[in-house]
């Protein structure tokens, strides 16, 4: 019976939180054992304290570690966004809308730190709250990475079919109902978490106790993972396609901008995926052995601190790699100058240099005309 405690989870296998890492089953001793009962070796209880330990502080760095360097790089594509004086393009909205739901995702680490080295856990309204903003945030993330990479391939690909489609209006409305979409998605994860005895975890109907965490594991894996996959690779290679048959002097740049997007977000998220996959066939006993359970679990909470720091690099691969952010960043390290050190703000985009910018950005010339998006950032 205590291997249960073990399958105590919260959404999709947030195990090294809610399940793993503060769940420590002891062996339990056999010298008074009757003659007359038979003992049974596959149940016997699994020891991880040692688990549970090593994960308390690994843990608690890592998150603080996503927490600052996740909310500094978002902020400062929010604030590049929001106080750029030039006309929005539909891009400029999705890039705003990944960075809040990375925001969103990030905002709820310093919770989960507080969850992991507080006995008391959290409230059951804090413990609902957080956990819902957690998966809110983590399939919001997904889900406009997916939308920048359809985009991309509706403004490079289908360019001249694309010119009046591709609004700031209609990227408003894309954008709601891509918040509708992560809301109803990350329900199932979160919709029976509550806090009982301390522990912030699932507390499912005894009808669904076996099948709603397999849903919920296959639902990350379908909907957070191989699906939005299959999208960016389809549409990231129709891109690099049409870049090959264009005659733009920058197209081997913009080639490399995108496979790094595709390898940066497969690299990210693939152990953790598995990982979860592996979790759900060991919820039918696929597992046995106590120290492969063991090594499973730490596995599983090295593969989602490397998935999650993904956050931290969605600025630098989708916002600072276009020149609107650079000029910013440059512009705002001035001005920290002029308050810090009393020096004056020098214009280091001068017109000339501005213009060269433009000029050797990845998709410049008549290219960019015919996406309709002169302001692109992702490319």
């Amino acid at each position: 019976p205590l291997q249960g405690l073990e399958l105590a989870d919260l959404g999709f296998r947030r195990s090294s939180l809610a399940s793993g890492w503060r769940t420590a089953t002891l062996t339990m001793p056999t010298d008074s054992v009757p003659e007359d009962f038979e003992y049974d070796d596959s149940a016997e209880a699994c020891y991880i304290g040692n688990v549970v330990a090593f994960g308390t502080v690994f843990l608690s760095v890592f998150y603080c570690v996503v927490f600052a360097i996740g909310l500094v790089g978002n902020l400062l594509v929010v604030l590049a966004l929001t106080n750029s004086k030039k006309p929005k393009s539909v891009t400029d909205i999705y890039l705003l809308n990944l960075a809040l739901s990375d925001l969103l995702f990030v905002a709820t680490l310093p919770f989960w730190t507080h969850y992991v080295l507080s006995e008391q856990g959290l409230h059951n309204a804090l413990c609902k709250l957080t956990t819902a903003f957690f998966f809110i945030g983590f399939f919001g993330s997904i889900f406009f990475i997916t939308v920048i990479s359809i985009d991309r391939y509706l403004a490079i690909v289908l360019a001249a079919n694309s010119m009046n489609n591709r609004t700031v209006q209609q990227g408003v409305t894309i954008s709601l109902g891509v918040w509708a979409a992560a809301i109803l998605v990350a329900a199932p994860q979160f919709m029976f978490t509550k806090e009982k005895e301390n522990e912030c975890l699932g507390d499912y109907p005894e009808v669904l106790q076996e099948i709603w965490p397999v849903l919920r594991n296959m639902e990350a894996n379908l909907l957070g993972f191989l699906l939005p996959l299959l999208i960016m690779s389809y549409c990231y290679f129709r891109i690099i396609q049409t870049l090959f048959s264009c005659k733009n002097q920058k197209k081997a740049k913009a080639i490399k901008l995108i496979l790094l997007v595709v390898v940066v977000f497969f690299l990210f998220w693939t152990p953790y995926n598995v990982m979860v996959f592996l979790e759900t066939l060991k919820l039918y006993d696929f597992f046995p052995s106590c120290e492969l359970r063991k090594e499973l679990k730490l596995a599983l909470s090295v593969s989602e601190t490397v998935a999650f720091s993904h956050c931290c690099l969605n600025p630098l691969i989708y916002a600072f790699a276009g020149e609107k952010f650079r000029r910013y960043l440059y512009h705002l390290y001035g001005k920290c100058l002029a308050v810090l050190c009393g020096r004056p703000v020098h214009a280091g985009f001068s017109a000339a240099r501005s213009q060269r910018s433009r000029q050797g950005s990845v998709l410049s010339s008549s290219f960019t005309y015919h996406t309709s998006d002169g302001g692109v950032s992702l490319l």
